[in-house]
């Protein structure tokens, strides 16, 4: 089982990339299709605001040797779905996965992750990302 996120943030990527690979929320179930058509995951899960765009994913067929290239698979994706060549974005993606994964999205969740830190509407928009997910899975 491997739970991973991948995103990119105020700390690694402009403005006008967070812009580029935001998503709306049209796009965001479009996109969640997607990633259960091409068995990328079982659930997911896409935090999108103007800081950041993260995707929180969870495949249980994914044993500890095949991880690196679930992650690769899912960089692949996001570039993909953006229409950024995979080379370019690669350079402003981050990745965390299992134990670091839940720890970060507990760190941004508290608005420690932040660019203002402890920020209060990120816990909003988490609750959100979550509500659309379990309204599309459930």
């Amino acid at each position: 089982m491997t739970i991973l996120v991948l995103g990119i943030n105020h700390k690694t990527a402009s403005v006008a990339l967070r812009e580029k690979v935001a998503f709306s929320d049209e796009k965001r179930l479009l996109a969640l299709q997607q990633i259960q058509q091409q068995e990328l995951a079982q659930n997911a899960m896409i935090l999108s605001t103007c800081n950041r765009t993260e995707i929180y994913l969870h495949n249980k067929n994914i044993s500890p040797q095949e991880s690196e290239r679930f992650i690769k698979d899912c960089m692949a994706w996001f570039a993909h779905i953006h229409q950024i060549e995979l080379d370019v974005l690669q350079a402003y993606l981050y990745s965390h996965q299992n134990l670091q994964a839940v720890q970060h999205i507990m760190r941004v969740a508290c608005g420690l992750d932040s660019l203002i830190l402890g920020e209060p509407q990120i816990l909003g928009q988490v609750k959100q990302a979550y509500q659309m997910t379990e309204a599309y899975y459930y």
